[in-house]
């Protein structure tokens, strides 16, 4: 690519207008009255600032921002050191990491997510959700692939060629009682595909309104508001919870978390009052999918009342395999405010599915039946179970925090309720009461599982397991030497058929063709489809070409506008026989997915 032309528009403040300006326009049109012009500029206000965050990254999930154990940048090795029988079956990978995982908690994993951070250096790294394997070491010494999740991949600026790509890798591990078990993580091969793991998940739908499916449960979100709105299990007779009625207007869910009621109850305000999700991201993987969605909750009368006072910001989060489900949320104040209470987790389900109380207590002991007086507001978990059937759904909680204020106190209490009129079985849980002054800043934090397996003739042990393996995950570490390991491998190479010999040296033309496409909406710069990311694969099978692209947003849904120039092109390539073009809007463009000339190019290296 080349640099941007001088003159008008060559910088990148130039060719946007920041938050600052906008902020001045939005105040004038306001105050001469024209309101319609201050609401288009709200809107800009706000694409504005979403540009900001994806430009500076830092749009990790909750609970999984960089910091937490992972491979970084520097622990890299070249694929030389690997064992000659390794290094064989994995020719065409450049690099490697070992990664050792210690299970601390004298029980028994199996399949258990790992989710750690990642980074290579862009030298020799062109795309991690490409070019990432992870590898277990059996215990004859072979490297045997796994399946793997890369998501939320970001470009992060290092100055002097430091560039890395980072990112979330996700796979699974059985580790025996106090055990250890050895993996291998590679990635630097240029020719690498997009992976196409068969896992047991299976995800359906657009946007928030999603269908998210394991081997254990089925669970349907809300279009409206991105709750979860009904959850049908997988066992049995396929028991479905769901909450009916006509609630409060708001459409049913059975998540009904998070409100809070204004001071001298005038009035409540909830996310499951939300028209549409203001704010949202997804994650869609074989191994993982979760929804996070934020935004301050509305008001019965919204829009006449639009009170700025509470960010809500809340994450589901979905594993492969697993019989359990994780919440994650944030509540925070943004200003100073009275209110009379708040409810940060609040389940409702209608038909009767259960007869019988589950509660745990703040040692973990899992108990049924009903909750003693004394025991009432020292609740860390709470549920349900059918004696006959077996069915259960039991909140662990494994974090709940009131960080920054003087003003409050919060409370563990909800005992469960078998039959509250008009709404059917729940609990509620009003984390703050009794009218608190919370201060700007003040924040509640929370991380629960929701357990879904059948409630065993063995009591609470298996929650109780569940919550010693949730709070002591498996321990990382990463890096170490193969030197001295055992090693072989008998049986086929870790690359597929596209990914080596004469195949890759096709792509390697198909890339390079694919560079002469230009998206010539930007009639300046040599914006081509490559530097500018909006290319996820290419594809090779005996001469045959599958090349999976995107567009950079959803206001330009028409791919064939770039895809026919790619065919017309790849066609041009000596040793092709036939292009197909595949779109695909997951996942979503962002401009981290641009190379240093498409970078350049839209004038982004002179922010």
């Amino acid at each position: 690519m080349s640099p941007a032309t001088s003159g008008a528009e060559a910088r990148y403040d130039e060719r946007t207008d920041g938050i600052e300006r906008k902020i001045a326009l939005l105040r004038e049109a306001r105050e001469r009255g024209d309101l319609r012009l201050a609401e288009a500029l709200a809107d800009s206000l706000k694409d504005g600032l979403a540009a900001e965050r994806l430009l500076g990254g830092g749009a990790s999930a909750i609970g999984r921002a960089p910091g937490r154990p992972g491979l970084g940048p520097t622990g890299w090795a070249g694929a030389a050191e690997l064992p000659p029988a390794w290094a064989g079956w994995a020719a065409g990978w450049s690099h490697f990491q070992s990664v050792t995982l210690e299970e601390i908690a004298g029980l028994q994993r199996v399949r258990e997510p790992i989710d750690v951070a990642l980074a290579a250096p862009v030298d020799w790294c062109h795309s991690l959700a490409r070019e990432v394997r992870v590898a277990v070491v059996t215990a004859d010494g072979a490297l045997v692939a796994v399946p793997s999740q890369v998501y939320g991949e970001e470009r992060r600026r290092g100055g002097a060629g430091k560039d890395t790509r980072s990112a979330r890798l996700v796979w699974q591990a059985s580790v025996g009682a106090g055990g250890t078990a050895r993996f291998v993580v590679l990635a630097g091969n240029g020719a690498a595909e997009l992976p196409d793991y068969a896992t047991d998940m299976a995800v359906r739908g657009e946007g928030v309104a999603l269908e998210i499916e394991n081997e254990h449960m089925v669970a349907s979100l809300s279009k409206q508001t991105g709750q979860l709105e009904r959850l049908r299990y997988k066992r049995a007779h396929g028991l479905e919870l769901f909450a009916g009625g006509e609630g409060h207007g708001e459409p049913p869910h059975i998540d009904w978390a998070h409100d809070y009621l204004a001071a001298e109850k005038f009035q409540k305000f909830r996310v499951t009052n939300w028209e549409a999700v203001r704010n949202y991201e997804v994650v869609r993987g074989p191994l993982c999918t979760t929804v996070r969605r934020w935004g301050l909750p509305h008001s019965p009368l919204h829009p006449v009342f639009t009170a700025a006072r509470m960010l809500v910001d809340v994450t589901y989060v979905f594993y492969a395999g697993a019989p359990y489900f994780l919440k994650e949320g944030r509540m925070e104040a943004v200003q100073d405010f009275e209110l009379n209470y708040l409810r940060d987790d609040e389940w409702v389900f209608s038909g009767y599915s259960f007869n019988e109380l589950l509660w745990m207590d703040e040692e973990g002991k899992a108990h049924e039946g009903a909750v003693p007086a004394e025991q009432a507001a020292k609740m860390w978990g709470v549920g349900f179970f059918h004696r006959g059937s077996r069915d259960a759904f039991f909140a662990i909680r494994l974090r709940h925090e009131l960080e920054g204020s003087g003003g409050a106190t919060l409370y563990h209490a909800d005992a469960p309720s078998l039959d509250y009129t008009g709404h059917g079985q729940l609990w509620s849980r009003w984390a703050l009461r009794g009218d608190p002054m919370l201060r700007a800043g003040d924040r509640l934090l929370q991380r629960n599982a929701y357990v879904v397996e059948a409630y065993g003739e063995d009591g609470g042990r298996r929650l109780e397991q569940w919550r010693r393996k949730l709070l002591s995950p498996l321990r990382v570490e990463a890096g170490g030497s193969v030197e001295g390991l055992s090693s072989e491998n008998k049986g086929e190479r870790l690359a597929g058929p596209g990914e080596s010999g004469a195949a890759a040296e096709l792509k390697a033309a198909v890339w390079e063709a694919l560079r002469e496409v230009r998206d010539d909406m930007f009639y300046t710069v040599d914006a081509n489809v490559v530097d500018m990311g909006y290319v996820y694969d290419v594809r090779v099978r005996q001469g045959e070409v599958e090349v999976v692209m995107t567009m950079p947003h959803r206001g330009r849904p028409h791919y064939r506008y770039l895809g026919n120039p790619m065919r017309e092109r790849v066609q041009q390539v000596e040793g092709v026989r036939s292009v197909t073009i595949t779109p695909a809007w997951e996942p979503a463009w962002t401009p981290h997915r641009m190379s240093d000339e498409g970078w350049r190019a839209m004038g982004l290296d002179n922010r």
